[in-house]
């Protein structure tokens, strides 16, 4: 993978026509580990052929999965079943995936090995004691920097037991990490959560036929249980739809169809965000695919203004805020961010590195411990750096929308983690956008 890709977008279009946004990146994800877990062949399509995705995928072919791919946006998992995984022969790499390193923690905790988990300079920034301490109190012992981060060294414990936890801070991958290690465990492990998060990881052990028990912002798993294998038709992605979302909404003129997104009620909070702000959105064909709710989303462009970002929503739209930095910033008026220290801790500190290319940009933002002000302004056009994260590369490309010159975006190889090809999506919906 190249470090040297930028972009460069042209100032000023408008989005159109019908777009299909690539899978669900968390979707694919818990496909690859449950069917790897199940007994039977799991058959997924549109399967996020992204880098994150593809390294969960080869981790688990180092684990002895099979692992097909017979055609594009589509694999075949030969499970293995619940005790089938075998003993990685080198360093499980996951690239810049969080999502993987977390989950597997968790998924590797009840194995009869070690395994070590390794990443990329960014993902071994990330923070992992908020699943290594729930993990040890489970059994299992994981070696870890002594910043609590990556390279991690699991040693897999047959003889987990059950804990009840109650999350500090609402993750989703913390809860996942700790539903899968429960899978494991002897008795019951259930996980309170502060606010809702995302829940793919629960309706996915459903659909494999693993009972789930929910009460409130509690959910409980058995140890000791067994996956079945399913089909599964993994949605476009929420996350990468926002950026078009935004785009439309902020682009006088703009009309477009995002086909077959995911609209689960833990994820939309970029729809409901934008609503508030005035966004003119449509959920059209709404309908359910392998458990979860989907739809047809149109947005035509609005004028937007600017809003208190309600505190329930924050969890909910955790990943897709850069893409709504850029509509604060094209918005009338103020709007404001708290509650969200967790960007900081992404694959970049969404806070600082957004608030430095909103400000290169002639946009007042003013970063907070927790999040953002942003007044309202004029895109100037300029440089900016996403700091290898793909979310704030492709939020500024749609900046440009509303620009009054050409933005220039470095670095921005990672793009390709959750959306491939993603330049010449946007520029087939209209976007002057070039890979240089």
């Amino acid at each position: 993978m190249s470090a040297s890709v930028t972009y460069r977008a042209a100032p000023g279009g408008r989005l159109g026509g019908r777009v299909r946004v690539p899978g669900d990146k968390s979707i694919s994800h818990r496909s690859i580990m449950l069917g790897a877990l199940a007994e039977g062949v799991t058959d997924v399509s549109g399967f996020l052929e992204g880098e994150d995705c593809l390294a969960t995928l080869e981790a688990f072919r180092i684990m002895g999965v099979k692992i097909e791919r017979p055609e594009p946006e589509r694999v075949v998992i030969h499970g293995a079943g619940m005790r089938g995984l075998r003993t990685p022969h080198k360093p499980l790499d996951l690239g810049n995936s969080g999502t993987s390193m977390r989950l597997l923690c968790g998924l590797l905790a009840g194995q009869p090995f070690s395994a070590t988990l390794i990443g990329d300079a960014s993902l071994s920034r990330r923070p992992m004691k908020r699943v290594i301490e729930p993990l040890t109190l489970m059994g299992v012992r994981v070696e870890a920097s002594p910043d609590g981060t990556a390279p991690l060294i699991i040693h897999g414990n047959t003889e987990l037991h059950g804990i009840d936890y109650v999350m500090p801070v609402a993750s989703a991958q913390v809860k996942s990490a700790l539903l899968l290690a429960g899978l494991y465990a002897q008795g019951r492990t259930c996980v309170s959560e502060p606010a809702p998060t995302r829940d793919h990881t629960e309706r996915m052990l459903q659909g494999f036929g693993y009972p789930i028990a929910r009460h409130g912002n509690t959910v409980c798993v058995q140890g000791g249980g067994k996956l079945r294998a399913m089909r599964i038709r993994v949605p476009a992605d929420i996350s990468s739809a926002a950026f078009f979302m935004v785009g439309a909404s902020i682009a006088e003129g703009s009309d477009i169809v995002l086909e077959h997104v995911g609209v689960n009620p833990t994820r939309i909070g970029v729809i409901n965000i934008l609503r508030l702000m005035g966004a003119n959105i449509e959920l059209l064909n709404e309908r359910t695919a392998g458990g979860e709710p989907v739809a047809d989303v149109r947005v035509r462009s609005a004028r937007l203004h600017g809003v208190f970002i309600p505190a329930e929503q924050v969890p909910l739209a955790i990943d897709e805020f850069p893409a709504l930095f850029i509509a604060a910033a094209c918005a009338e008026g103020e709007t404001v961010l708290q509650g969200a220290h967790e960007l900081r801790v992404k694959e970049s500190d969404r806070i600082q590195v957004m608030a430095d290319g909103l400000d290169a940009l002639g946009i007042a933002a003013r970063p907070t411990p927790d999040g953002m002000v942003i007044q309202g302004g004029a895109f100037s056009g300029g440089e900016v750096d996403s700091h290898g994260d793909h979310r704030i590369a492709m939020a500024f490309a749609m900046a440009a929308l509303r620009a009054g010159a050409p933005v220039t975006i470095r670095d921005c190889a990672n793009v390709n983690t959750s959306f491939p090809g993603f330049a010449g999506r946007a520029r087939s919906a209209g976007l002057g956008i070039q890979q240089v």
